[in-house]
């Protein structure tokens, strides 16, 4: 797994990591109303709770736009500075890509620890469907009825790897970025399936059956 916090959640509050980038009145609208059905479905049965757990949520979403428009003028930026340099242009946003992840990795680890504190492990798997549309039970399903014979360890091994596609997804700044972490995940499952000697294509034909 990737997305593993040296930080215990006491630490990261003493660090002021839980710190907002806004106020909550200055939440944009539409990631207000994203993380309202978000919180919504998970039907907490306490308005308090739900209401904390909707701003965590409008608030990540505002704060990971932050990070994706600064990363998307860096390599607007390097691009018209490197038009002719292709060498130096893959370099310059090879760095800006990573500075953008590595800040994304710090938000991600600070926000799964705040839904944490307000919701059980269950609850928080809730949000991060949420967040992804629910591509991860659903993509897992279709595994499960398309291959009804897969042993233990292939199931653990392919709900490992959509979690880990999951997490990246999360912090995706569009709906084709979030899809294409999935995608990437599934081929990477597909190999390993193949591997095993699965016949995919079968497999599929016999699914649309």
């Amino acid at each position: 797994m990737i997305f593993r916090s040296k930080f215990s959640l006491g630490f990261l509050l003493a660090c002021g990591a839980f710190s907002s980038s806004f106020a909550a009145e200055n939440l944009s609208p539409v990631y207000f109303q994203r993380a309202e059905k978000i919180a919504g479905a998970l039907t907490l049965n306490d308005a308090g709770k739900s209401a904390r757990v909707r701003d965590i949520v409008a608030q990540q979403y505002q704060d990971l736009s932050v990070i994706h428009a600064k990363r998307d003028e860096a390599v607007k930026a390097a691009k018209a500075k490197f038009a002719t340099d292709k060498t130096a242009l893959d370099s310059e946003l090879a760095v800006v890509r990573a500075k953008a992840e590595a800040e994304q990795a710090t938000l991600h680890f600070a926000y799964v620890a705040k839904l944490s504190v307000e919701l059980t492990a269950e609850q928080v798997d809730g949000v991060k469907n949420g967040m992804t549309y629910g591509v991860l039970p659903l993509t897992f399903g279709v595994y499960q009825k398309m291959l009804p014979d897969l042993t233990e360890e292939q199931s653990k091994q392919i709900l490992a790897w959509l979690t880990e596609a999951r997490e990246h997804a999360m912090d995706a700044s569009t709906s084709d970025e979030k899809h294409g972490w999935f995608g990437k995940y599934k081929g990477r499952i597909n190999n390993y399936l193949a591997k095993a000697g699965i016949n995919m294509k079968e497999a599929e034909k016999n699914l649309k059956k």
